[in-house]
């Protein structure tokens, strides 16, 4: 009987350890299966995209750029040196960006270099109008945007917003551009060039992709 009883005694304390660590385990489960309350680092982290190079509006007149003379390089030099070599004042000299990408400095930014887009305007705030009576508005599939020709070293406005391809045509001004050229634009916040054959276009002020095809006598379709 006493052996019995020992059993017993046992067996209980087995099935008392076997239930304890059975609900450890399901309490661990459970704790493991929730879902964490801290974000994870990957989605407090945004990516952040910087736009635009800080030399392409900020220029120190004491640093080096590629200097040309009549569309030739002939080194890095400062502003003034290079205005020097050009035989003009430095602020008759354009600064633009040639074709290895990096600032530069001529006496015509249009023969060499591609200009520098025009000073960013401050936005203006429309007055308010009068509610016009309920119609349904009419909706343009084509964008539109601010034109800019680049023509005498200098931006020039071009009044209202249009499409790029009426923005082309006012920049080419129906002349067929000679070999070699380049005539400059800004549509909106892409820079248009005019070279024989095509139009193209460039989101950084470097990287050009055609977008229009030229037709007989240079001309460019209305959309």
């Amino acid at each position: 009987m006493e052996l019995l009883k020992d059993r017993r005694v046992l067996l209980g304390g087995g099935a008392a350890l076997a239930l304890i660590a059975g609900l450890g385990i399901a309490l661990a489960l459970m704790h493991g299966a929730k879902s964490p309350t801290e974000a994870p680092p990957a989605s407090r982290g945004g990516l952040v995209v910087e736009t635009g190079r800080a030399d392409d509006t900020k220029l120190d007149p004491a640093r080096p750029l590629r200097c040309f003379v009549g569309g030739q390089f002939v080194g890095e030099t400062t502003l003034a040196e290079c205005a020097n070599k050009n035989g003009v004042a430095t602020g008759a000299l354009d600064v633009g960006v040639d074709e290895t990408g990096a600032l530069a400095a001529a006496d015509q930014a249009g023969l060499v270099l591609t200009p520098l887009p025009p000073p960013a305007e401050a936005p203006t705030v429309p007055a308010p109008a009068a509610t016009p009576a309920a119609q349904a508005p009419a909706v343009s599939s084509t964008p539109l945007a601010v034109c800019w020709r680049y023509a005498g070293g200098e931006w020039r406005k071009l009044p209202g917003e249009i499409t790029v391809n009426a923005c082309a045509q006012q920049i080419s001004g129906g002349k067929c551009e000679r070999a070699g050229g380049a005539t400059y634009g800004r549509w909106g916040d892409e820079t248009l060039r005019l070279v024989p054959g095509r139009v193209e276009s460039s989101s950084d002020n470097r990287t050009f992709h055609s977008i229009i095809e030229l037709g007989p006598n240079c001309s460019i379709p209305s959309a």
